[in-house]
């Protein structure tokens, strides 16, 4: 509490900079990292990686959406669009008859993994799906992924491309219906799922792991909800009518502000980990509020949930917090993790293994686009240091680091790849315009 008011006192001071002082400082900015050919060796190793195909990485065959969401920017530089294009219809040829949008999908015959949820469509014969239910941001990475890929093409005839009767506009709606049936809360106006940490999705309490059971504590977090309000914005995008956009910009202004009174801890500067829905899986003396959750607070950014001064805050506790556990970058996930014993799935959920805790790049390189995105170009640049220098080091791009930075996971990690790579491209596109 007394960092966070230190920090407070220090955001709300008057501070006079002169307009000359300013231009000076980012013209020397940017002549750093014009000059870092770091950058450049990393952006090309990545687009070297994303020249090869749409697989999550070499520890995972399949194509998932929420990776796919995260590099596809990238991968419409490098690639050929028309089978991106094909990539993202495969995803509504799989879409199920309760609407809702899978995980990912493999051609038949490739499943190599342990999946009693195997699933498959009428309108899709060369592809099964899977699905990790635990999680509610398939449809909204999916909606993002579209965005993102009209955006970078211009190719907006996707929208109005038919598959069993519907076309992917229609479908997107279609998706997000299934979402306010199945998952939403009436009473708080938000997106619920199973209890993981942060963007995860492994539940807390073992069981099916990945897939809703008896076992499941249905909670509400930032991270499905601030998904939401980004695949909101787009479907305002979409919109052929005005009463469309409408729903959609409405529905965005609710979700937005529920998050800021049913999730936001004004007082400690941080998101809740999770409002519970009926009761916490973990022991009533157990303070979870101690704990904050960096990646679902990077995608509130990017929905523009915070205030400039607020993104400043926290990204100083992020900072604050990797200093406190040892780790090399924002990319720590959690802070202070789960302690050991609490989380029932004790073999990969261990204080600062894999998601309780480790450090991914995968979600501190959004971070850093926000950094960017929100004028904290100097603390971006300075931030995604350590991440380039365990690329450089490595010569791969992992999925995730234990404190001391080792990697661990799989390797070839396309969705590491996919945010270090708009990140250099945001950077260097400040830097040409201010040098």
């Amino acid at each position: 509490m007394a960092f966070i008011r230190k920090m407070l006192i220090l955001v709300l001071l008057p501070v006079t900079i002169s307009c000359d002082g300013l231009k000076n400082d980012n013209k020397e900015l940017a002549t750093r990292i014009l000059t870092d050919k770091t950058l450049d060796s990393v952006y090309a190793k990545a687009a070297d990686l994303l020249k090869k195909g749409f697989s999550a990485g070499d520890g995972y065959p399949q194509v998932w959406i929420r990776d796919l969401n995260t590099f596809i920017e990238t991968s419409c530089d490098v690639y050929d669009t028309q089978i991106i294009r094909q990539n993202l219809l495969t995803f509504f040829n799989l879409q199920q008859s309760d609407n809702e949008i899978l995980d990912g999908f493999v051609l038949k015959g490739h499943v190599t993994w342990d999946d009693p949820n195997i699933y498959t469509s009428p309108w899709d014969t060369m592809h099964v799906g899977f699905k990790n239910t635990v999680e509610t941001d398939q449809e909204t990475s999916l909606i993002q992924a579209i965005g993102k890929y009209i955006n970078k093409t211009g190719d907006r005839s996707v929208l109005e491309e038919t598959i069993a009767g519907f076309t992917v506009r229609e479908r997107l709606e279609m998706a997000i219906d299934f979402l306010l049936k199945n998952r939403y809360s009436e009473k708080y106006g938000l997106l619920t799922g199973a209890t993981t940490q942060d963007w995860g999705d492994v539940q807390v309490e073992g069981g099916a792991v990945v897939d809703i059971d008896d076992k499941t504590h249905w909670s509400i977090d930032i991270y499905d909800n601030a998904m939401f309000v980004i695949a909101l914005g787009n479907m305002i995008d979409f919109s052929k009518t005005n009463q469309e956009k409408l729903r959609w910009k409405n529905l965005r202004e609710k979700v937005a502000k529920n998050i800021r009174v049913n999730l936001w801890d004004d007082k400690l500067c941080k998101y809740i980990p999770h409002l519970y829905i009926k009761d916490s899986p973990f022991p009533a003396g157990f303070l979870e509020n101690k704990i904050c959750f960096h990646g679902g607070t990077a995608i509130a950014i990017e929905a523009g949930l915070l205030s400039k001064k607020e993104i400043l805050l926290v990204n100083e506790q992020m900072l604050m917090n990797v200093k406190l556990s040892g780790a090399q970058s924002i990319g720590l996930t959690i802070f202070p993790p789960y302690p050991d014993g609490i989380i029932k799935d004790s073999n990969t959920l261990k204080p600062y293994i894999y998601q309780n805790g480790g450090d991914w790049t995968w979600f501190g390189g959004r971070m850093i686009q926000q950094l960017i995105a929100n004028g904290y170009v100097k603390e971006a640049y300075e931030e995604i240091r350590p991440m380039i220098d365990r690329v450089i080091g490595n010569n791969k791009f992992y999925e995730w680091y234990g404190i001391n930075g080792k990697p661990n996971g799989s390797g070839d990690f396309r969705g590491e790849a996919g945010v270090i790579a708009k990140a250099v491209v945001m950077l260097r596109t400040w830097a040409e315009a201010n040098k």
